[in-house]
């Protein structure tokens, strides 16, 4: 699993998607598959007592039966597809399909991976990148991660977000990432955020992925003592999760079904569903355009912050 690439590959996604789309929608894709399952990875440890842990880790968080399936492509399709139908957002739908799905294929480097084609086959993928060792606990889990080509990960994706800087700038902020997402104008008027305060929410995930990954790579360093070991599918010390082997008939048989399956479900819920919303959602947004300029009036979604960014 990723500590902390989860909350920064969310800059690098939206700045790089052509198209316009959800920050918020790829953030929340992007952590939605531990939102409502990590704590039993884990558990609550209160001295010798451990509550609400799984008594296998890695199958309950990555295997059937278990929760494995919020790590697949379909789960991120059918989370998107619903909010999709009761917002009518193409932006919340492509983000949060987009957020997820990067969530799912960045698992797949530890030695656990995730069933990218569930339902329709368990296979596991799996580079085994780093070890998985969420059996050890969070600091154990910790020590191994930041020991490892694991840490390496996370702060390559930070390294990736700072490259790209100009998404964190107010600029940016107003005039891209605002204008995209009618949320935005929504937690402005609900909560009464200034454009600071907005500006300042938008940049706290950067923040608290960067500090997360930093952080936790000094303690392992000067606090643990872990031994550094940035050999695949280190570290050498962890007692490791690693699958059961398997032939390579059977792996290529397992993918052959698992990509003809959801790709031909991608297919069948574009032809049949998707595309009547997504049309749907382009004559809602035109019809409110049109009304916009007849009373010359912002558009629904707009939000006079982002017409003058000076402001924050």
């Amino acid at each position: 699993m990723s500590w902390a690439a989860h909350e920064l590959e969310s800059y690098f996604i939206q700045k790089h998607t052509k198209v316009s789309v959800s920050y918020l929608a790829i953030l929340i894709g992007c952590l939605l598959p531990d939102m409502l399952t990590k704590l039993p990875v884990y558990g609550i440890n209160i001295g010798n007592l451990a509550l609400l842990k799984a008594a296998v880790p890695y199958q309950y968080h990555r295997g059937w039966p278990g929760v494995g399936f919020t790590h697949t492509l379909l789960f991120g399709l059918l989370v998107a597809a619903l909010v999709f139908r009761f917002t009518g957002s193409r932006e919340w739908f492509l983000g949060l399909l987009l957020g997820q799905w990067a969530h799912a294929l960045t698992d797949v480097f530890d030695s656990v991976g995730t069933m990218v084609f569930f339902p329709f086959t368990t296979q596991h993928y799996t580079t085994g990148m780093w070890a998985y060792a969420a059996q050890q606990g969070r600091y154990g889990d910790a020590a191994a991660y930041y020991s490892s080509l694991g840490g390496i990960w996370d702060l390559f994706w930070l390294a990736m977000a700072l490259t790209g800087f100009r998404v964190l700038s107010k600029t940016y902020f107003f005039r891209t990432v605002v204008p995209a997402d009618p949320a935005w104008g929504w937690l402005r008027r609900r909560f009464r955020l200034s454009p600071t305060a907005m500006l300042a929410l938008y940049r706290a995930f950067f923040l608290y992925g960067a500090c997360r990954a930093i952080s936790w790579f000094l303690w392992a360093r000067f606090v643990d003592h872990a031994p550094l070991d940035l050999r695949w599918g280190g570290p050498y010390w962890v007692d490791k999760v690693v699958l059961p082997a398997q032939s390579w008939q059977s792996y290529l048989e397992n993918s052959l079904v698992g990509i003809t399956g959801v790709a031909l479900t991608c297919y069948l819920a574009w032809r049949f569903i998707l595309r009547r919303w997504w049309r749907e959602a382009g004559d809602r947004r035109l019809r409110v355009v049109g009304v916009a300029e007849a009373i010359d009036v912002p558009a629904a979604g707009s939000d006079p912050a982002a017409a003058n960014p000076s402001d924050a």
